[in-house]
């Protein structure tokens, strides 16, 4: 294919964010609607690669491009996709449109201009999401190692200043007091994830040293590593790919977020304005996970087998842990980050389960998981935008004044607990079966978190929108027509994927598969006790092993 498609998609909003930044600072209105067309013109594109893709095609990439970049130190621009990355720059280039028309307002000046309320860039707020959708994109695609690193890193600046120069208005104390919440917040995302870079850098470096070891040259080709691993031309030390494992791990937790490396994540999507708390986590932190599966698994698949028993226990721990502090939580927004360390665990369980049902539970997960995310949290800051509080005590009888704000609320709380017939119930379904075949004991443990889902997310229904109608929200106005607009589609996904999973299943099963080829892991056999039956042991056990082969 000669005309560059990967790289279209990447470009779109790049070149979109430049020139929304660069209108006027009167264009505040041509800002929006300039942003809003870039995204919906990068959706387009990324519907041209979908449909493109082709599952059952050979190769573990499609649509590649490969151009030589820094020579003298094997970093070549190489993008490709498989079936998992396609599914998420699908779901990613989905939801900017969302997020941008979720967000129309929120960088609008303040009416008043004093020394402790400062004007708010339209501009910028807008073209600093297209920016990373871009960058996200990008690392969606990269299959250089040195490339996705770049823009794994690069997407924490535009991220820094959405949360600490965007943030929530709603936090209940002056401006001042505000603002230093999100600088907090903001630098505390920032030094985390800085933090985890560093170390996937340091091992980045290792991976180019031992390449140019063996192979005469180095490379930071995915591709090229795994090729040569599988024909016995590289080698890598156990004790150097653990180590070069635990440093590519050690970030793309931090990103996730894994426990015990999660406590920006609360912060970071308390202080911001719903549609960047849906942007961290719907989008951004995709691509930890992603991350896990693309390199973690596929570069160092000895040391991930080696390291899988004690990740299984930190997402185990993930999963309660969030499910807990979730069902504590008085602020909506923080409940809602602690689930999504909920969800992010069951993630990473299926990803480490090395199963089949695990890896497409967990894929299918990362899609579900941001509609469902979406959906809650934004109809959660159109809730908040109007009372002026994230509280929920705050809130109560919500569904008498506002039925439709009510009902699609508890629809994304419904998915965010994975109830049948909703979108997130087969993903987590599948982790869970995955997780069991292999490792029964942490499979029954994990269940506990649907448990605890049900609780925070009833919980939270109830006390905000059933009972006597507060005085404060009587003259609360129902969903105007631009946030219905942003809902209703999600909504939609949500019972449609619920229901009929198929296209994504069938879209990333084959690259699961290849994962796990090169993992070289197959599914456990059932085991099935057989009684011998009135023809004895020998008669019984020649019938049980005809039945088996007659079923292979």
């Amino acid at each position: 294919m000669s005309f560059p498609l990967l790289t279209a998609v990447a470009a779109v909003p790049a070149i979109g964010a430049i020139a929304t930044a660069a209108l006027p600072a009167a264009k505040r209105t041509a800002a929006k609607w300039l942003a809003l067309l870039f995204s919906l013109a990068t959706f387009a594109l990324a519907l041209v690669v979908a449909f493109r893709f082709d599952p059952g095609a050979k190769g573990p990439f499609q649509l590649t491009e490969s151009h030589a970049w820094i020579s003298d130190f094997g970093v070549r621009y190489e993008l490709g996709v498989d079936g998992i990355a396609v599914a998420l720059i699908a779901l990613t280039t989905l939801l900017i449109p969302f997020i941008i028309l979720a967000g129309w307002h929120d960088a609008d000046p303040l009416e008043e201009a004093t020394p402790n309320r400062r004007w708010r860039p339209t501009q910028g707020f807008f073209a600093l999401i297209l920016a990373v959708e871009a960058m996200v994109v990008l690392s969606f695609e990269a299959t250089d190692v040195f490339l996705f690193y770049i823009f794994f890193e690069a997407m924490l600046i535009p991220m820094y200043f959405l949360i600490g120069g965007f943030g929530d208005r709603a936090g209940g104390d002056g401006e001042e007091q505000a603002a230093g919440r999100r600088s907090y917040a903001a630098v505390k995302f920032l030094l985390y994830n800085l933090a985890g870079g560093l170390i996937m850098l340091a091992a980045v470096i290792g991976l180019y040293a031992v390449t140019a070891d063996q192979l005469g040259s180095g490379t930071f080709s995915l591709q090229q590593i795994v090729e040569a691993r599988t024909a016995g031309k590289l080698d890598i030390g156990t004790g150097t790919e653990r180590l070069l494992f635990l440093g590519f791990f050690f970030a793309f937790a931090v990103k996730a977020p894994l426990w015990p490396l999660h406590t920006w994540l609360p912060g970071a999507m308390g202080e911001s304005t719903a549609p960047v708390a849906v942007l961290i986590t719907a989008v951004v932190d995709k691509v930890g996970t992603f991350a896990m599966l693309r390199f973690c698994l596929q570069l160092f698949p000895e040391a991930s087998s080696w390291a899988t028993p004690a990740i299984l226990v930190l997402a185990l721990i993930s999963v309660l842990y969030g499910a807990l502090l979730a069902v504590a939580q008085r602020d909506i927004k923080r409940l809602i980050a602690y689930a999504s360390i909920s969800h992010f665990g069951f993630i990473i369980l299926g990803i480490f389960a090395m199963t089949s049902q695990g890896q497409s539970g967990a894929t299918l997960y990362m899609v579900n998981h941001g509609i469902s995310t979406a959906a809650l949290m934004l109809v959660a800051g159109f809730l908040i935008s109007r009372r002026g509080s994230r509280l929920i005590a705050d809130y109560g009888g919500v569904q008498k004044v506002a039925p439709v704000l009510a009902g699609t609320f508890l629809i994304g709380g419904l998915a965010t607990l994975s109830l049948p017939g909703l979108a997130p119930f087969v993903s987590e379904f599948l982790v869970l079966v995955g997780t069991f075949s292999r490792y029964p004991v942490i499979g029954i443990i994990a269940t506990l978190g649907i448990v605890l889902a049900a609780l925070y997310v009833l919980v939270l229904y109830q006390r905000t929108m059933t009972g006597p109608v507060r005085t404060e929200v009587r003259s609360m106005p129902d969903l105007r027509a631009r946030e219905l607009l942003v809902v209703a589609p999600l909504i939609a996904l949500l019972l449609f994927l619920g229901v009929y999973p198929k296209p994504l299943t069938d879209l990333v099963n084959p690259a699961v598969g290849h994962t796990l080829s090169v993992v070289d892991k197959k599914d456990p056999k059932p085991t099935v006790q057989v009684d011998a039956g009135p023809g004895g042991g020998r008669a019984g056990q020649a019938a049980h092993d005809q039945d088996r082969e007659a079923a292979k």
